[in-house]
């Protein structure tokens, strides 16, 4: 990345220095290296990212205006209008930006780094990742080479090309400042996080490697001052661009599972070596979880070859995995490892099941504030469970402890604690007695005939 230009009297100027001072000090001197050439690059790239402009006429209802008379006799029609850029994917017209850019609007304009102006005409769109496509009649564009965003690594030379205010074809430089970030802005995440200067109207636009290869689309900012700028990885973002342009929607997998993060505490409960893995809370009924026989409290370490490190790699890997595929899943249960087959079925429209975004409840004593008694006949008959059925009913939680804040309430049955299954009021004294105040616990719980698994972290 150092041109000859530049390398070589750069070396002889270093010798000159140090015959001129002291060994101790040559030692000492600093050395320093040119900055990579970006010209090379953004005149690849440059041409292949575009200027999208949008607008849709609104009517203003009577309760919108003021009771002025003047102020009534002005039309009742406002033009609103957005800004964004986006990415030429395929000669042929296809172009990939975020949806935020384009939604709900009627009128949208492509202008391209030649300056022609083109009608755009939307393919498809994702809530999900905030993806969309577009297309324009034109061939012979120029297009951006695609590159792998999983071999990103942290501190790399990356640009953003875009359109920041309006200003068209503006470029700024910076580095890779973090992977895989979930902050909650879309339902599949793992953003690049950059340092390279991101504005609005850059929404849409091209995040490149030093190698002029597209690793991410821009689509969101943290704070008002740009330094701090989110991409959707190239990967990510080809996939649902593929299926959006196929079908006009995205195809993902579905497990059918509620999952939660394991801490280092539930992964010393569960006697896990470490702290990774998505614990599984809930089974959705006749999902192919259910079909396949995971149980809540089951850890998912791989699925399909993949390692699992946290809930959003196992949903992300889920949702890119064909639907109709057998995969194996690795995952942990009562202190072993073990290996279920599953069928991938389609996401419904509605999802079913997701990352329980409130975490986990905190107290002191993590059963503190539950008052239990035993299961009997009478009430398993009312809540409509098995005659045999034994566990502990919660008859009463406190509001302010951890079970109260994990929405345990009455009229839940435990059937487990940490694994051990309880049936009487004994059962629960003996394992409470044996809690550390720092312990976590894990209770299989059952609500409304399904169970469930709800974790008391301190």
């Amino acid at each position: 990345m150092f041109p000859n230009r530049h390398w070589f009297p750069a070396v002889l100027t270093a010798v000159v220095v140090l015959l001129a001072v002291p060994a101790a000090q040559a030692q000492r001197a600093p050395t320093f290296n040119a900055p990579p050439n970006f010209v090379p690059v953004v005149k690849a790239t440059l041409p292949s990212v575009v200027n999208i402009s949008s607008a849709r006429t609104i009517r203003l209802r009577d309760d919108q205006i003021p009771d002025d008379p003047i102020l009534r006799r002005l039309p009742r029609e406002r033009r609103i209008s957005g800004l964004g850029s986006g990415v030429i994917v395929s000669a042929d017209g296809y172009i990939l930006t975020n949806r935020h850019v384009i939604a709900n609007m009627e009128d949208i304009k492509v202008t391209l780094s030649d300056k022609r102006e083109f009608k755009g005409k939307i393919v498809g769109t994702d809530p999900r990742s905030d993806l969309a496509v577009i297309k324009i009649n034109a061939t012979g564009l120029p297009t951006i080479p695609w590159g792998n965003s999983d071999r990103l690594e942290v501190g790399e030379y990356v640009l953003a090309i875009g359109n920041p205010y309006g200003l068209s074809q503006t470029v700024t430089q910076g580095i890779v400042s973090a992977l895989g970030r979930h902050l909650g802005i879309t339902d599949y995440e793992g953003f690049i996080q950059t340092d390279a200067s991101i504005n609005p109207g850059n929404s849409g636009g091209a995040l490149v490697n030093v190698r002029g290869e597209l690793v991410g689309i821009n689509v969101a900012i943290i704070g008002s001052s740009g330094g701090i700028g989110l991409a959707i990885p190239s990967n990510s973002a080809r996939t649902v661009m593929t299926s959006l342009i196929k079908s006009g929607r995205v195809v993902r997998g579905f497990l059918g599972v509620q999952i939660r993060d394991v801490t280092t505490a539930l992964a010393k409960t569960l006697g896990l070596k470490e702290a990774r893995g998505a614990l599984v809370g809930q089974i959705v009924t006749d999902s192919p979880a259910a079909q396949a026989g995971l149980q809540p409290g089951d850890v998912i370490l791989r699925f399909n070859g993949k390692a699992i490190d946290d809930p959003h790699a196992l949903r992300s890997t889920v949702a890119a995995t064909d639907v109709g595929r057998t995969v194996k899943v690795d995952l942990w249960r009562d202190g072993k490892t073990k290996t279920v087959e599953v069928k991938v079925a389609e996401l419904p429209a509605a999802p079913q099941a997701r990352s329980d975004p409130a975490g986990v409840s905190v107290d002191t004593t993590a059963l503190a504030g539950i008052e239990v008694r035993a299961l009997t006949p009478a009430d398993a008959l009312k809540l409509n469970l098995p005659a045999d059925m034994r566990g502990l009913l919660i008859v009463n939680v406190d509001e302010d402890s951890a079970a109260g804040r994990a929405a345990l309430r009455d009229g839940d049955l435990i059937v487990r604690i940490n694994r051990l299954p309880v049936v009487n009021v004994d059962d629960f004294r003996r394992i409470h007695a044996r809690l550390g105040r720092a312990d976590v616990v894990m209770l299989h719980i059952v609500r409304g005939g399904r169970l469930a698994v709800v974790v008391l972290e301190p």
